[in-house]
């Protein structure tokens, strides 16, 4: 009779630690039915690396320690979010965010574009965005919690790409232009981010 050797599983799931250039990174090492190493660090979870169940430990490893100055950044955005007012009503946030679209659209206006009708909805990884063809523009109702600067942001830089469609030189020079400060003002609005994914991490809370 021909024995076969057990074949060694490594575990789904284990938490690892790897020495890097900014200090240690204690992360957990998911194996599932995937094709490639997706990396996500949340409020909630910390730092998760997900790999097919083919990926050994080491390559694993090897990333988190390629990766520690994006991590490392991640980390400390998130530990320094401020801590933003609860979301209300989705009447009010209509009134926060067309009080936002009212207060910047005269700075487009002479550039010959019309006053878009406005939308809103809950959205997990954009803040607005534009629908030039068919002249609207899209809120995330999470922005009702940002300050009243931050709103006009977004509202600013979506109504921008009805006269830019992407984000090339045009578009930034015409920001420029318009919002001097809207550089800071995205750096600000990464904060909100984080702020918003800690939330959402905390146990009994979520956003409409």
């Amino acid at each position: 009779m021909v024995s076969l050797c057990p074949v060694r599983r490594e575990p789904a799931e284990e938490n690892r630690t790897v020495e890097t250039p900014g200090g240690p990174i204690t992360y957990r090492l998911v194996r599932k039915r995937v094709k490639n190493l997706n990396l996500r660090i949340s409020a909630g979870d910390g730092v998760t690396l997900s790999v097919p169940y083919t990926c050994s430990a080491g390559r694993a490893d090897k990333m988190v320690e390629e990766k520690w100055r994006w991590i490392t950044e991640h980390l400390v955005r998130s530990e320094q979010a401020p801590e933003l007012p609860p979301l209300p009503s989705r009447q009010e946030c209509g009134v926060l965010l067309s009080q936002a679209l009212g207060r910047v659209y005269p700075l487009v206006a002479p550039l010959g574009v019309d006053m878009p009708e406005l939308k809103l909805r809950a959205m997990r990884s954009q803040w607005g965005n534009c629908h030039w063809r068919q002249g609207y523009i899209t809120l995330n109702t999470a922005l009702a919690r940002c300050p009243q600067h931050l709103r006009d942001y977004v509202a600013l830089h979506e109504l921008v790409h009805f006269l830019h469609h992407d984000h090339g030189p045009g578009f930034h020079a015409r920001m420029d232009c318009l919002m001097p400060e809207w550089r800071g003002y995205r750096k600000e609005l990464k904060g909100c981010a984080a702020a918003l994914e800690r939330d959402q991490a905390r146990p009994g809370k979520a956003e409409d």
